[in-house]
């Protein structure tokens, strides 16, 4: 039997997991088997914090209108569960995102919109 020269497809593998992991520090771009431990753990963080990312989002935006809408009303306890629940019940479909954003750069817009809904 003729010997077989293995390598070409393994070597063709090991060298793409390598340029994935190329930017690693240390052995974690060296060594075969840390590079292909590595490369899992990097795609479960990544495939994690994707849905993770969403949620963080949501909850910086949350903050920011309730930050604004409690310094409007000093007065009269107002808050952002009291404000989406108006919203929702005056048929208002505003989302958070874009609710946000307004309290950032024009709060007498959003402002506006509180006062409307509460008469």
């Amino acid at each position: 039997m003729t010997r077989i020269k293995r390598g070409y497809i393994a070597r063709k593998r090991r060298t793409k997991i390598r340029l994935f992991t190329s930017s690693f520090r240390g052995a974690h771009s060296r060594l075969t088997r840390t590079i292909t431990q590595q490369k899992i753990k990097a795609l479960v963080s990544a495939h994690r914090d994707r849905d993770r990312k969403k949620r963080d989002f949501r909850r910086l935006w949350i903050s920011r209108i309730n930050a604004v809408i409690r310094e409007n009303n000093k007065k009269v306890y107002y808050s952002y569960s009291r404000l989406m629940y108006n919203l929702y019940k005056r048929q208002l479909l505003l989302n958070r995102k874009i609710l946000a954003q307004i309290a950032i750069l024009n709060r007498n817009c959003l402002y506006m919109i509180s006062n409307e809904i509460l008469k």
